[in-house]
């Protein structure tokens, strides 16, 4: 049975899927944008965390039977409010064994949801969207150099698998978070319509705000924050999709 770390469960989300959700973030991210709202994401590993409180370690490991039982217990909520599950972190495919095992547990009996920034193999994508029920789906910059620039990674494999969820007739949304400077451009907007163009069941496109807050969680995981960009500037917000919610 594969075990998994889980860093938060959060409960009553309204933005992460359908209804009324339970939201589980587990631990480890691939990526390191410049603008991550959730440092004690990152690392795969339980990690102490320090607070004002004192420190406490930031990653329970369950097996996927215990997650699955423990979710499972609100499924009468989930169904009286349209509601469900969403994976999120970190990165919810680098733990995909785990979570797939998670999803066999649930055995169809509630609303599943990922959010994910698609960056992994073809092959552990196509499994994942094909068990779960809805998929929230990060792009962050399309031009490849300026994505790498600002998350450490080539965008290629976030692109590829965003054309397989657009044919796949999968529901999906499309979550843009607005770094000022960094993606808020026209050209970025017009590039990221382009991509969708022809989306099968494309339900609309969310745009984040920039949360300057999340800094002051940095030194709390022994992480520091020095953005390259002006937090304090106001992003650009262009209306270039037919269907866009700013959150």
């Amino acid at each position: 049975m594969e075990k998994g770390v889980v860093f938060s469960i959060e409960e009553f989300a309204i933005n992460d899927g359908p209804g009324i959700r339970k939201t589980v973030f587990l631990k480890g991210c691939p990526l390191r944008c410049a603008w991550c709202h959730n440092p004690e994401g990152l690392s795969p590993e339980p990690q102490t965390m320090h607070g004002v409180d004192g420190d406490r370690i930031c990653g329970e490991v369950y097996t996927s039977a215990e997650l699955a039982q423990l979710l499972l217990k609100d499924r009468t909520y989930y169904d009286m409010t349209g509601g469900g599950v969403t994976f999120t972190g970190g990165e919810p495919t680098m733990q995909a064994a785990f979570l797939l095992e998670v999803l066999d547990a649930l055995g169809g009996n509630v609303h599943t949801a990922m959010e994910t920034s698609g960056f992994c193999s073809e092959k552990v994508f196509r499994v994942l969207i094909e068990k779960l029920d809805f998929i929230l789906y990060d792009v962050k910059i399309v031009d490849p150099a300026l994505h790498k620039r600002y998350t450490g990674v080539d965008n290629a494999p976030i692109l590829r698998n965003l054309r397989i969820l657009c044919d796949s007739g999968k529901p999906f949304v499309v979550r843009i978070p607005l770094i000022p400077g960094v993606n808020d451009s026209l050209e970025n907007m017009q590039a990221t319509k382009a991509l969708l163009s022809g989306a099968r069941n494309l339900q609309r496109v969310e745009l984040l705000r920039y949360n300057k807050t999340a800094g002051a969680k940095y030194p709390r995981v022994d992480l520091s924050y020095d953005p390259p960009f002006d937090q304090d500037a106001v992003p650009q917000v262009f209306d270039v999709f037919e269907n866009t919610l700013v959150l």
